[in-house]
Parts: C-alpha cells; sequence; structure tokens
C-alpha cells in the first residue's frame, strides 16, 4: 500500500471509529461502508444509486421487485389495470404510518405523485410522464389514470417514482425535504454529516417490524475500495457494496466475510455531451458523430472488463445486456478497429482531437478512465482524466459541462427505465442532451404496449439510431460484489443492487 492509500486509510479509520464512538450505544447497529455519499435525500430530486441504498431503510415504495425481477406488494397491497390499460387502481395496505406519525392513505398517493410531476427540478417527472391525474377513490384505494397504456409504471412505481413521502412533512419542508426526510420506511432519519455518515434509527411503529431486527443503521461514505475493504476486515464496518473485483477471491476465502453476487440490470458507459449545452458545438466528439465513432472502436470491451473488473463483469453494447429479452440483436456488440478509428478521425478532419474524461473519484472509475486513455490514445485521440467528487460530477453533467463522462446506471426492471429518461428529448437525466424527434415517438411506443415482440421490434429501431448517434457509448454489466461479516444472514441478492433491511440479522 502506498503512503499516500495508507494515510486515506488511517484517517478514514480514525474518522470511523470517532463516529461510532460519539453515537449512542444501541443493540443492534448495522455499519455500512458505501462507494459514494449520496445527493440529497429527497426520493423526488434524487439521482444516486447509494442514495436508492439508503432509501431501502429509509422510504417505502408503492411496490418492491423480487429476484426474478417479478413486482411484488409494499405499500399497495394489490392492484388492477382497467380493460383499455389506461387506469391502474390500488389498494392501499392499511394500519401505515409516516415517521411523523401522520397517516398514509390514498391522499398521501396523490400528493406524491403530483409532486414528482410537477416539484421543480424533478428526476421523476419523465418516469410518471403518461400519469395525467389521480383519484382517491376511498381513503385506501387510490387511482391512477393515464394518457395512455404505459407497461413500464409499476416498474416506476417499484422504485423512487413509487416512494412514499409524508404530506405534511413535505409542504413543511419545500426544497429543503431532503435535510430531513420524512417516510414510511423501516427507519427513520436521525442525520447526516457530508461525506461522513447518514445515520438512521428504527421507526418503531413500522408496518412489518417483525422483519427488522436493527435499531439503527449507519451508512459511511468511503469512495477508496481498499480502504472500505480494510474498514470491514478491521471491524469497523460489518457490510461494504461495491467490492473491488481484484479483492473478490480474497474476500471468499477468508472465513470470517461472505461475498455475494449478481448481475446488475443496469450498465457502465461514457455520456457523451453531444446537446446539452454550447460546449457540445465546439468539441470534437460533440460535433461530429464519426469522432464518437471513432472514440467507440478505439475501445477494447472485453479488454476493459478484464483490466477493471477482472472479469467481474458482462460486456455489453446496450442499456440492457445481451441475455435480456430486449436486447436489439440487430446492433451487436462493435469489435475493436484502430485502423478504421483512425480512418474516421482523417475523415473528420481531427486525427488528433482532445477529449476531456470526467470521472467520478471512485475506484473503478478512475480505472476506467485510465484503460480508456491509453486504449484511445492508440486511435490519436488525446484523454485528459478530470477526477471529481461523484456529485459535483452530476451538477456539472446536468450544466453540460463535460465532454465526456463515466457515468453508471444501476438499471430498472423494466429496460424504459434505462432508456427513456437518458434519450428522451429534455429529460432529467439526458446529460447527453442528445434530442431525436423520431426516437421520442418510438420510445413512446415501446410504453404503450406489454407485447414483448413488440416492444422488442421497436427497441431495435430505436437501437440503431441511438447506437449510431452515440449519446452514450455502453460498456458493460457489473456483477454486483458485497462482502459483509458472517455474522450477518438474511441478505437477499436483487439485481437491482439495493439491500433490503427486511429480514437482515446478526447471527
Amino acid at each position: 500500500m502506498t503512503r499516500a492509500a495508507w494515510n486515506r486509510h488511517l484517517t478514514a479509520a480514525i474518522a470511523l471509529a470517532a463516529t461510532l464512538a460519539a453515537a449512542p450505544a444501541f443493540a443492534q447497529t448495522l455499519r455500512f461502508g458505501l462507494a459514494e455519499d449520496p445527493d440529497v435525500l429527497d426520493p423526488t430530486l434524487a439521482r444516486t444509486f447509494v442514495g436508492r441504498i439508503v432509501f431501502a431503510s429509509l422510504c417505502d415504495k408503492l411496490f418492491d421487485i423480487d429476484d426474478k425481477l417479478n413486482i411484488v406488494p409494499q405499500l399497495a397491497e394489490s392492484w388492477q389495470w382497467s380493460a383499455d390499460g389506461k387506469a391502474l387502481t390500488m389498494k392501499l395496505r392499511p394500519g401505515v404510518t409516516f415517521h411523523d406519525g401522520e397517516k398514509f392513505d390514498a391522499a398521501a398517493v396523490k400528493f406524491n405523485i403530483e409532486r414528482h410531476k410537477t416539484m421543480a427540478g424533478s428526476n421523476r417527472r419523465g418516469e410518471l410522464s403518461l400519469v395525467s391525474t389521480v383519484d382517491v377513490v376511498d381513503p385506501m384505494t387510490a387511482r391512477l389514470n393515464l394518457s395512455q397504456p404505459f407497461s413500464p409504471l409499476l416498474a416506476q412505481l417499484a422504485d423512487r417514482a413509487g416512494m412514499m413521502v409524508s404530506p405534511k412533512a413535505a409542504q413543511a419542508a419545500g426544497d429543503k425535504f431532503g435535510a430531513n426526510p420524512v417516510c414510511s420506511g423501516p427507519f427513520k432519519f436521525v442525520e447526516r454529516v457530508a461525506q461522513d455518515r447518514i445515520v438512521l434509527e428504527r421507526y418503531p411503529n413500522y408496518w412489518n417490524k417483525g422483519a427488522i431486527h436493527f435499531d439503527r443503521i449507519v451508512f459511511l461514505p468511503i469512495v477508496d475500495a481498499t480502504v472500505r475493504l480494510a474498514n470491514l476486515k478491521s471491524g469497523q464496518l460489518d457490510f461494504i457494496e461495491r467490492v473491488a473485483a481484484s479483492d473478490a477471491a480474497a474476500v471468499s476465502s477468508d472465513s470470517r466475510f461472505k461475498l455475494s453476487k449478481i448481475t446488475e440490470i443496469g450498465y457502465q458507459g461514457i455520456t457523451l455531451n453531444v446537446g446539452k449545452s454550447d460546449l457540445a458545438k465546439t468539441t470534437a466528439i460533440g460535433k461530429d458523430r464519426r469522432v464518437r465513432e471513432a472514440f467507440e472502436l478505439s475501445l477494447d470491451r472485453d479488454g476493459i472488463v478484464q483490466v477493471v473488473m477482472e472479469g467481474q463483469a458482462t460486456v455489453g453494447n446496450q442499456w440492457v445486456a445481451p441475455e435480456n429479452p430486449f436486447y436489439a440483436k440487430n446492433m451487436p456488440i462493435p469489435k475493436r478497429d484502430v485502423a478504421k478509428a483512425k480512418a474516421l478521425l482523417a475523415a473528420a478532419g481531427m486525427p488528433n482531437p482532445t477529449v476531456t474524461l470526467m470521472t467520478a473519484t471512485t475506484s473503478d472509475a478512475q480505472k476506467i478512465a485510465q484503460v480508456v486513455q491509453v486504449m484511445a490514445k492508440e486511435a490519436g485521440f488525446d484523454v485528459k482524466i478530470q477526477s471529481t467528487e461523484f456529485a459535483t460530477s452530476l451538477n456539472l453533467a446536468d450544466k453540460g459541462q463535460f465532454d465526456a463522462y463515466i457515468l453508471a446506471w444501476s438499471g430498472r426492471a423494466d429496460p424504459d427505465g434505462n432508456i427513456y429518461s437518458f434519450d428522451a428529448c429534455k429529460q432529467p437525466l439526458n446529460y447527453a442532451g442528445f434530442c431525436k424527434p423520431e426516437v421520442d415517438q418510438l420510445l413512446n411506443e415501446s410504453r404503450t404496449t406489454a407485447d414483448v415482440a413488440a416492444r422488442r421490434a421497436t427497441y431495435e429501431k430505436i437501437a440503431s439510431i441511438v447506437l449510431v448517434e452515440r449519446p452514450i457509448i455502453y460498456i458493460y454489466h457489473r456483477h454486483w460484489l458485497w462482502a459483509y461479516t458472517n455474522k450477518l444472514t438474511g441478505l437477499r441478492a436483487i439485481p437491482d443492487g439495493l439491500v433490503r433491511p427486511q429480514g437482515l440479522k446478526f447471527n
């Protein structure tokens, strides 16, 4: 370990020990190491994957998914579609309260869906765009009325779009709600210190309290994977997410720990600024799609997976993995072709373009950037790496202040959740600034039918456009790697990569 790495390790360990020493003594505390510090803890505004891990303990949803990606009840006990597919009626779970004691009911559902759709800065707006109105049928029955059939709706409501917050607390706090979130999950918010810790405490009136065995969860963001693992090995942490692939074998062979692995439903990619800001008009990669094609052809996906992920990922070139039923087979994974990449750059009149590659400071993202830099150089690219704290990088991407951006998406159970908000015009997660009316039309077509064959055919048409324009260059689909003390039992490995606290306990 280098002196710098050791200093980071020591600093993190001291800070962690101080945090835990200062906390009250609880019978059962789960100490959870995160790979990044989440952004705002407001389901309407949030964007980060690690935020969703925290939300899994903090904010229940109308629905959830199981290990087979089936929709299962959570706050909605049952549901029924209308014959024309334009109305979803939900029977709500009785006896549920928010952390402030307010009752969860159909009026709360109406408030939350409307908040997701109308709040300034909402990142759920695109996910619920086809929900036109919400009816309170009776106190425990809510009906969502759609402008047209919307096949991904249940999957959307099984994530942040379906998270329910206290209307009373949200109205009182306005856009500051994320500083003190009030939900209906198994744990309630206690405190947050940026870049240091998020503390949650068990909510005694949780509707499913028999499944909760911890009194407190402390989430600690530790960016360096080596330091996260060192804290697990020293006993300062009980669970860490995103173990470095290079450490997987060592963890597996250590009897003190367990390692869980599952292939994600999301992807690792490089988002390219093709229209997010005026900057796209001035950069080689933004203004000429031949340069973007050359950039992709300079990359060896298999090589990246081997070097960065030690083989712990599945190579891919789309928003879903090749084994997914919605994978567009008409656009297979392109092979690396440095000669063709050079020819494309020459034809574009830019044989040695400069690309600033923004990346978060996480270990995997840094490795990807370094490998991409070396590979692309062989085709003539001068790649400059811009390492940026994760939440800051998202803000820069939102403003279009980047050329290329290494960004992973944790994925959704329905493929619409992996593409619509990224490629539809002016959607909140469309960091690339990509916009083509014909793609919007096709995306909307894919949402209006539940027929798998019809949706697959539509996605092939989308792929034939999007994968040529390249607002995102998809690279691989990670294997979620979790390491935790062998005293912990009850973990459910679900492909969305979220850790549900229900059932977790120490032996």
